[in-house]
């Protein structure tokens, strides 16, 4: 069984390399296409090569190429009248001998759009019907019937994201476009989410002053829920940070002062973050600070805005 995953994943291995080296003029000459083209690509496919145009045309749309798939099957029943001239379609087909495509194509040529073909069989018959054609080079699947699709798969999924890939650095996407196609999960918060959508207001947390006692600092930290009090002057200066370990500290080694004044036993100097870092790297913050550390006070120009925990970090979807 080892012995074949392995002979299985090295097939694949050397008919992706086999690709990479056999790229020419035909694959640029694609590229400039999706890069001019004025309209959107539409990817399409039927069974597993039907999967590849579906996650091909969720890629390209995410990465600055407007794009939607296309069932072959349904696009007979109606769907190609969302081919417009200004489209290209991406057809999807290793064998180049599949009836549901195949029929297709002089609706493609009738509407003016531009086709691409991404096959394993460059002399089949919708290769003669494509404007370009993109050949896998894959002859044998690594199935040892050569049935099931197995490396003329993987190549197809390969060769789509370097379309996808290449087409995106010569538009010059980069990371503030690639967060506005993805504002939601962990992807998206990672690109947008900056340390004043985390952190407390400075309205929500404990705050004192330097003659507050320590039974007062423990009262206003217990009422805001949060594990920490910003010491700060009447304009919301940064005088100090007090945190629970701080108090219990002070507490055993004299238990019966709950008397004593915040400035004798709060940090002077503390770890502090700005509000317009993102959130990932906020986190990275907490996790290299050489203390174990669970809340920073957010400043700027020397004001307290709030406070920043990890715990809110950790909850806000950015890991």
């Amino acid at each position: 069984m080892i012995e074949n995953g392995r002979r299985v994943l090295n097939q694949e291995a050397e008919a992706l390399l086999l690709c990479a080296k056999s790229l020419d003029e035909t694959f640029e000459t694609a590229c400039a296409w999706l890069m001019a083209c004025k309209g959107r690509v539409i990817c399409c496919g039927v069974g597993k090569s039907g999967h590849i145009a579906n996650k091909t045309a969720a890629t390209l749309a995410s990465t600055g190429t407007p794009a939607f798939f296309m069932h072959a099957a349904e696009a007979v029943h109606g769907d190609l009248g969302m081919v417009t001239a200004d489209d290209i379609v991406l057809v999807y087909t290793h064998s180049g001998e599949t009836d549901e495509l195949v029929r297709l194509f002089p609706s493609f040529k009738a509407s003016g759009a531009k086709t691409i073909l991404i096959t394993g069989r460059p002399g089949s018959t919708a290769a003669k019907l494509s404007d370009l054609v993109l050949d896998t080079g894959v002859r044998e699947e690594a199935c040892p019937n050569n049935l099931a699709p197995t490396t003329s798969t993987t190549v197809m999924v390969a060769l789509s994201d370097a379309l996808a890939i290449t087409v995106m650095e010569s538009r010059g996407f980069g990371k503030d476009d690639f967060a506005k196609y993805h504002p939601a999960g962990a992807l998206g918060k990672r690109l947008l989410l900056r340390v004043e959508d985390v952190m407390r207001r400075f309205e929500d947390i404990a705050a004192c002053s330097v003659d507050d006692t320590v039974l007062a600092v423990m009262q206003k930290i217990a009422t805001a829920g949060v594990g920490a009090a910003c010491v700060v002057s009447a304009d919301r200066s940064l005088l100090g940070f007090v945190t629970e370990g701080d108090l219990r500290r002070h507490l055993l080694r004299s238990p019966i002062d709950i008397d004593a004044r915040t400035e004798t036993f709060m940090t002077v100097s503390p770890s502090m973050i700005e509000p317009d870092l993102l959130a990932i790297e906020a986190l990275e913050v907490f996790q290299n600070s050489a203390a174990k550390i669970g809340e920073m006070p957010v400043v700027e120009n020397g004001k307290v805005l709030g406070l920043l925990m990890l715990k809110d970090l950790l909850r806000s979807g950015i890991v």
